[in-house]
């Protein structure tokens, strides 16, 4: 099995043209983060710590630390003179292509990262491609034994389902990777 796998939707239209640089930027770097061969995951933030020099890179913004300052926000609301009244966080954007990055770890899945991060993206002013990275295989010990789940695979499922369902209109495109 390839340790870093991705699906792109909608599923009726090619993956974007940048999608397979930012897919080789993890692959890159998978002996580091890849989590079917890695003992205990690292966290979304020592992920991040290892991709960002190369999406630095490619052109993206990347999120520098955990004070205000460092953050990467994008606006969903603008107020009076034209001042951002509400910004959502996001680990990583690139202007030029409209994408965003959030890299999840450990928790994407049962912590509900995954739908956050898929609703918060609606709403992000000039979000038109959201990259959510997530890992392929959590371990993590459930009443002393050794239990785990795959977080790609049930991203992919709801993806599947917002993207295909008639009652939902994804304002944009999506790549899930899982590493």
């Amino acid at each position: 099995m390839d340790e870093i796998r991705f699906t792109s939707f909608p599923r009726t239209a090619p993956p974007a043209g940048f999608v397979a640089d930012i897919v080789e930027v993890f692959r890159k770097h998978s002996a580091s983060i890849g989590t079917i061969s890695l003992e205990k995951g690292l966290t979304s933030d020592g992920v991040l710590t290892c991709l960002k020099p190369d999406l630095l890179q490619l052109g993206f913004q990347v999120e520098e630390g955990k004070q205000a300052e460092h953050k990467i926000e994008r606006p969903v609301f603008f107020g009076e003179n034209g001042v951002p009244t509400l910004r959502y966080e996001i680990d990583a954007f690139h202007p030029q292509w409209g994408c965003g990055l959030e890299v999840e770890a450990g928790r994407a899945w049962m912590g509900n990262a995954v739908y956050r991060d898929l609703v918060q993206a609606m709403v992000m002013v000039g979000v038109e491609h959201l990259v959510l990275a997530v890992p392929i295989c959590y371990k993590y010990n459930s009443a002393g034994r050794a239990t785990q789940h795959d977080a790609y695979k049930a991203t992919v499922s709801v993806a599947d389902a917002l993207y295909s369902h008639g009652r939902v209109k994804i304002p944009y495109s999506l790549t899930v990777v899982g590493y």
